[in-house]
């Protein structure tokens, strides 16, 4: 997938690329990049740094590519709403024991999936639940490996392999990918894997392919005047799936997005965000950023390794990140009206 590089400059990236080299070096990540998507161009493509901190590290280029960490449930959440648009799967509201059949059934009886895929399962292991599912929100993986069991049961084929075949090649994607083995053009953080068939968090992306990823759900699956896969697909991962009794401080989730509705003090989404962004937030210091209202896409790729300083907090830094993108599409949205 290709889009083109526009050649307008604006202030507010300025102000963005020096907020993110102020991250990058405030968490003592030695890769940091970002791209931003407007109206189906790029126009923000800033890389910093190297793979790692060794003089001899790669530097960090367009062809690099981060692990997305938890972003890659946006792909899972994908490949979920393509078997419901398929009739593989009938509703998220099914009992999960339909789906799968290794697993105890009283221990998951009243789960369903609109449960895994918005954090309101309250499973934790084999053995043990939290809380009723659906009344309160903890995130956790439990879910997250439930629903990649189920794509493997319903399409008979992996993750990894749905991924690729229904998305990666129909779109163009050449540099995202489930990567077993350290290679060069990777950001790779000394990780140990058993699997490259999406069943683990070594999903690995450019920074310019995760913009994709985000700028596709913003089209709602169209690329070059083609709709490769329905629009509804798309539009079911970031519509609200949270159920909605649930408490109205916890930001609400799509499929494993956080969607903006109205302010929520837990939020991890900047509140100058209009109604109707989404973002998917990874270990490391990844985010995928859409807002719709400016027809706008920002990513973001870290490589932190090391805890927090005392000085950063986390919820601040994303929020900001969000702020400061919004900002950009604000001025120039005011400016072609």
């Amino acid at each position: 997938m290709q889009l083109k590089k526009s050649t307008l400059t604006h202030y507010s990236l300025g102000e963005l690329n020096q907020y993110m080299l102020t991250i990058q070096h405030l968490i003592s990540a030695t890769a940091a990049s970002m791209v931003v998507i407007h109206h189906g161009q790029i126009v923000n493509e800033w890389y910093s740094g190297s793979h790692g901190s060794s003089s001899e590290s790669r530097t960090v280029d367009a062809r690099s590519r981060f692990n997305v960490a938890s972003v890659r449930k946006t792909y899972l959440g994908a490949a979920i709403s393509l078997a419901i648009y398929e009739g593989k799967i009938k509703s998220i509201d099914d009992p999960v024991t339909e789906y799968i059949a290794d697993y105890d059934p009283e221990l998951l009886s009243h789960t369903t999936l609109r449960h895994l895929l918005t954090h309101t399962h309250s499973l934790r292991g084999h053995n043990q639940r939290l809380f009723p599912p659906g009344t309160e929100w903890k995130y956790n993986n439990e879910g997250v490996n439930l629903l990649i069991q189920m794509v493997r049961n319903v399409f008979d084929q992996p993750l990894a392999q749905v991924m690729q075949e229904r998305f990666f090649v129909p779109y163009g994607f050449t540099e995202t990918g489930w990567v077993q083995e350290e290679q060069d053009h990777l950001v790779w953080l000394h990780e140990a894997y058993s699997s490259d068939q999406g069943s683990e968090a070594n999903l690995f992306a450019s920074t310019r392919e995760l913009a994709y990823w985000g700028y596709l759900h913003l089209t709602k699956g169209m690329y070059k005047g083609k709709q490769i896969i329905p629009s509804t697909v798309f539009n079911t991962c970031c519509s609200i799936t949270t159920p909605a009794a649930l408490n109205q401080t916890i930001t609400r989730n799509g499929f494993f997005w956080w969607v903006q509705d109205i302010p929520r003090p837990t939020s991890e989404l900047g509140g100058q965000l209009p109604v109707g962004s989404y973002q998917s937030l990874g270990l490391y210091g990844n985010a995928v950023l859409v807002i719709p209202a400016y027809h706008l896409v920002a990513v973001r790729m870290l490589n932190q390794t090391e805890p927090n300083p005392p000085t950063y907090d986390y919820i601040h830094d994303i929020q900001t990140f969000g702020n400061l993108v919004c900002q950009y599409g604000a001025a120039v949205n005011s400016k072609s009206s």
